[in-house]
């Protein structure tokens, strides 16, 4: 996982907690070992992408049907302001990370988003979090 100069783990990434056996664990390490994963988080994303490609097109099939924006999607103060002063508020639907920016006020949030989906991970400040609660699905 690419870590930033100070080693954090960037915030694209979501950490996961999971159990596994110990055969099935010795035999990762086995291969870690053997050099064909620099170690077991490795091997692990390596897997998942692998089984999340498998099933591409059940994966794009349902995010048509549902139509969520894939991947990443950021949203700023001019572009909230712009849809509050329009009177179009937004109806989010994301698969992947959306994230609102940090200066984003509450208010604006309110304002500007009528419904929030996501389907991943979602970056908000705490405030604007509470303030989306009813509208967050």
């Amino acid at each position: 996982m690419p870590r930033s100069s100070e080693g954090q783990v960037p915030a694209e990434t979501e950490k996961l907690t999971l159990n596994m056996g110990p055969v099935d664990l010795g035999r990762i390490d086995l291969l870690v070992r053997e050099g064909f994963y620099a170690n077991r988080s490795d091997f692990i994303r390596q897997a998942i992408r692998a089984r999340l490609d498998g099933h591409g097109p059940e994966l794009r099939e349902a995010a048509g049907r549902l139509e969520v924006e894939l991947g990443v999607r950021r949203w700023g103060v001019a572009e909230l302001e712009a849809r509050r002063d329009a009177g179009r508020p937004l109806h989010v639907k994301v698969l992947g990370l959306a994230a609102i920016a940090p200066d984003v006020t509450p208010e604006l949030a309110r304002a500007a988003i009528a419904s929030l989906t996501v389907l991943g991970t979602l970056q908000a400040s705490p405030a604007v979090r509470r303030a989306l609660a009813d509208r967050i699905r």
